[in-house]
């Protein structure tokens, strides 16, 4: 469990120096008001979408996978809003990770706080199952300043991001916990504590299920939510963040605890998983993260790829 970011002097080595110029750079634009900064996002997502075309593709296939009903024009403005909307989560970020707590509060609200507070009153821990929409760390930004609770995330290759990472979600929350080290989720929950669980991308064949989602009727889909839940002795409840339609400030919600969950069967749990994920996505689909290749593993190996 990391719960302190650790600086050492090999940070400012001369080979990131240029890294550390452009966080320097981008951390002065949390000043602006953030109206202004959605729009300088937005201009940068347009720009992006000539730029990383290998992207633009996997994004594109993944709409056409998920809503086939979708006309090519309306799939294709999708797709256009889905960059802005991604060029703003650079702003996200910066806000998530420097703005003070003052200035989140006057951007923020809270629905379903009551739901949290009376899982953990009771003794259990809560999972926050959440999804990778694009404003995600500012929401937990938002929600520890009720509510510290422990993320679970991948540590970043490079120690510079590594380091502005971990101090960023730090800022309100207590801990972080590696994606793969189980045993710490689990301590977590039984505290108990929150933790942010996603579900909702593809982590390969060895620990996959292969249900709908959306329109896709096999996606790789991990029952992970069962194990912690069990393991945990904790509540599952549905989370769900956005920007606003205004880009004035963000939105939280957090829905009450799941019944009977987890249940018998760890698929049919997936299943359900994946019934919620659909209906945070399409709360507001332009803010998901599309650029995942979410259907890459295939049921079986000689499956031709859904990308090509």
């Amino acid at each position: 469990m990391v719960e302190k970011a650790q600086f050492s002097s090999h940070l400012y080595h001369p080979k990131y120096w240029l890294l550390w110029l452009g966080v320097g750079l981008m951390r002065l634009t949390q000043v602006l008001p953030l109206r202004i900064q959605m729009k300088m996002g937005a201009v940068l997502g347009r720009l992006a979408m000539g730029i990383v075309g290998k992207r633009v593709n996997t994004a594109k296939r993944n709409l056409q996978l998920c809503f086939p009903e979708m006309s090519d024009a309306e799939q294709q403005a999708l797709l256009r809003e889905n960059f802005e909307q991604t060029g703003k989560a650079i702003f996200d970020t910066i806000n998530g990770w420097w703005w003070s707590d003052e200035k989140i509060q006057q951007h923020m609200t809270i629905k379903g706080q009551q739901h949290v507070q009376q899982t953990l009153d009771n003794g259990q821990g809560v999972i926050l199952f959440a999804v990778h929409c694009l404003p995600l760390e500012m929401g937990a930004r938002i929600f520890g300043q009720f509510q510290p609770g422990v993320g679970v995330y991948r540590p970043h290759n490079n120690p510079v991001m590594e380091y502005l990472q971990v101090k960023g979600r730090l800022r309100s929350n207590k801990a972080l916990v590696p994606k793969r080290d189980l045993r710490q989720m689990v301590r977590s929950l039984r505290a108990p504590n929150v933790i942010w669980y996603t579900a909702d991308q593809d982590f390969g064949r060895s620990s996959a299920t292969f249900i709908p989602f959306f329109a896709v009727e096999e996606a790789a889909t991990i029952t992970g939510a069962t194990t912690l839940a069990k393991l945990g002795k904790a509540k599952v409840l549905p989370f769900f963040v956005e920007r606003n339609s205004s880009d004035t400030g963000y939105n939280i919600e957090i829905q009450a605890p799941l019944d009977n969950f987890p249940g018998e069967n760890e698929i049919e749990d997936a299943k359900r998983g994946n019934h919620i994920i659909e209906q945070i996505i399409s709360r507001n689909k332009s803010q998901y993260m599309w650029l995942h290749r979410r259907f890459k593993t295939r049921p079986n190996p000689e499956d031709p790829s859904l990308y090509k």
